[in-house]
């Protein structure tokens, strides 16, 4: 029987950094802007004064500190606040391959492996810059790779559901290696005039090579013991933007065209729902909560992730049993459980049992349970 393994992970973090206090600046401005232009209808009541951010409500809410972007002057200019990337010409690599290529190459290097051994590239992510070509097939031509590639979106369990497409690939045969790569420009689809989720989102791309067993080291990497995907269909998190809007030009320029969310009722809903599929998928792998030594999961809230690990263990989590990354890189949808996995995996040891963990719109949930070799 064919085993697959994750044999390498890497990650691109984009240099401009925009830190609390430099974006609540930012969304202040808007806000006074804002409030001095409708000044008459706020008066009379037709309209609702915006009210201002703050770094300490921001922390609070999620435990995000500063986020990586790809563009920050964009996003911190008042009268703009969102990220200026330019079109490029059809025949310049896109911005989600660059990304993804200087991931791809970090995973590869560190499975000692070359694109000679890979077949497949599947491109993960919660929002593609196009339809087609795919993002996959152009980051497939510019590693080199011999084989093929496809694009999916699952939103924030993109990641993980890749990982289990490419476990299906390695283990029925059709692909020696799979480079499951996410490249995630949040900041995109993010409503940075918008009080309740300003300040969620950055941008970050991963990669994660996974290989049959018998084509790695002894001792490398982690083995995948197996993985379980649930969705359920829910409103709460949702982007409506799409190729039909330009059919209804009433609806062009909606907030809901970005990103929204009722974050209350996704922390209900979703907190035990993804606890339970964890401690589920570890039962029919005649495991338990106690047999965890990691648990890397979907950086989304802080506060989420301590609900569901607690859940999870009956207790609460320490920070090396459920690590964060959240405070530097904020919520990179799904990318933040890969970021997590690539920066604190090195210290466990043989036979460590871990669960990478993504949850979102959808909603949908990705478990990946995997043990150290």
């Amino acid at each position: 029987m064919i085993k697959a393994v994750i044999s390498g992970t890497g990650l691109y973090t984009p240099p401009a950094i925009i830190e609390n206090d430099q974006l609540v600046e930012a969304f202040n401005q808007y806000v006074e802007l804002y409030n001095d232009e409708h000044a008459e209808e706020i008066a009379r009541g037709e309209l609702t004064a915006l009210q201002p951010s703050s770094s300490a409500f921001i922390e609070k809410a999620s435990g995000i500190k500063r986020r990586h972007v790809i563009d920050r002057e964009g996003i911190l200019d008042p009268k703009r606040m969102t990220p200026n990337i330019p079109d490029r010409d059809n025949d310049e690599p896109s911005v989600q391959c660059e990304m993804a290529i200087v991931a791809c190459k970090e995973a590869l290097e560190q499975a000692g492996k070359t694109p000679a051994d890979v077949d497949a590239v599947i491109v993960a992510c919660s929002n593609l810059q196009r339809a087609y070509p795919a993002i996959s097939i152009e980051v497939q031509q510019a590693m080199g790779i011999d084989g093929f590639a496809y694009d999916m979106n699952v939103a924030c369990s993109s990641a993980t559901f890749g990982i289990q497409a490419a476990v299906n690939a390695v283990e029925n045969g059709s692909a020696r290696g799979v480079l499951v790569v996410s490249p995630e420009i949040c900041s995109g689809h993010l409503n940075f005039r918008d009080r309740d989720s300003h300040f969620i989102f950055g941008d970050a791309c991963t990669a994660i090579l996974v290989e049959r067993e018998e084509d790695t080291q002894a001792g490398q990497g982690f083995e995948i013991l197996g993985t379980r995907l649930k969705t359920q269909f829910s409103n709460n998190i949702r982007n409506n933007f799409g190729f039909l809007n330009r059919a209804d030009e009433s609806g062009i320029g909606k907030p809901d065209k970005l990103f929204i969310q009722q974050g209350r009722k996704v922390f209900k809903e979703v907190s035990p729902l993804v606890a339970d599929t964890i401690q589920g998928h570890l039962a029919s792998l005649q495991l338990t909560p106690e047999d965890l030594k990691r648990m890397w999961l979907h950086q989304a809230n802080l506060n989420m992730n301590q609900l569901i690990a607690r859940k999870v263990l009956g207790r609460d989590a320490t920070v090396e049993e459920a690590p964060v990354i959240l405070d530097e890189y904020a919520n990179t949808s799904s990318a933040g459980s890969i970021i997590a996995f690539h920066k604190h995996k090195d210290d466990l040891k043989t036979g460590d049992l871990g669960v990478i963990c993504s949850f979102g719109a959808g909603y949908s949930i990705g478990s990946v349970v995997v043990r150290h070799r």
